[in-house]
């Protein structure tokens, strides 16, 4: 069971460790997301980020991603979970995979399978920005309406230095 603590630590290992798959690309586009200088430029540099996440080398893999987000999107959860889970037997190095697994845990309130999942995606991808900001979800729900803990804080941190136009991150974040 991951918990708060391992996806901390992976968190703050993020600047030593290297993605499991290499996207030589990814390096260019988040180097220009760091110096985005407007949110405009940052969303369309964000865009690309996540088209890189969602390519897979085989296309029946990619199509499989792209049909379980249209299905969360839809709001047939069960259908979504079935073709991640698949998908996750058959390329458990997938961390896009991984991290749409966790965002429809989240959705269904299922949080420590959301963690577990989070958990793999940051292994994999260890500047996946959205896995960073729905820990930080996950963990402000907990608090039940209190200022931001430090973790939640830590974890909006880390968000904004990959994508510093992140704007939910730049909220928690700065709240006081």
């Amino acid at each position: 069971m991951a918990t708060a603590v391992d996806i901390l630590g992976l968190i703050a290992a993020r600047g030593t460790r290297r993605p499991a798959r290499l996207y030589p690309a990814l390096d260019v586009l988040f180097a220009q997301l760091a110096l985005s200088r407007g949110a405009d430029e940052a969303l369309r540099t964000e865009d690309r980020i996540w088209d890189a996440w969602m390519h897979h080398p085989h296309d029946a893999a990619a199509r499989a991603l792209d049909l379980a987000t249209t299905d969360i999107a839809a709001r047939r959860y069960d259908i979504a979970e079935t073709r991640l889970t698949l998908l996750l037997r058959s390329d458990p190095g997938y961390a896009e995979a991984w991290h749409k697994r966790a965002t429809l845990y989240y959705l269904l309130g299922r949080d420590d399978e959301c963690l577990a999942d989070i958990r793999r995606t940051l292994e994999l991808e260890p500047r996946h920005f959205g896995a960073m900001l729905h820990f930080a979800e996950i963990l402000l729900a907990g608090e039940r309406g209190q200022q931001p803990s430090a973790d939640v804080r830590f974890a909006c941190f880390a968000a904004l230095r990959l994508h510093p136009h992140l704007e939910r991150a730049r909220q928690l974040f700065h709240t006081p």
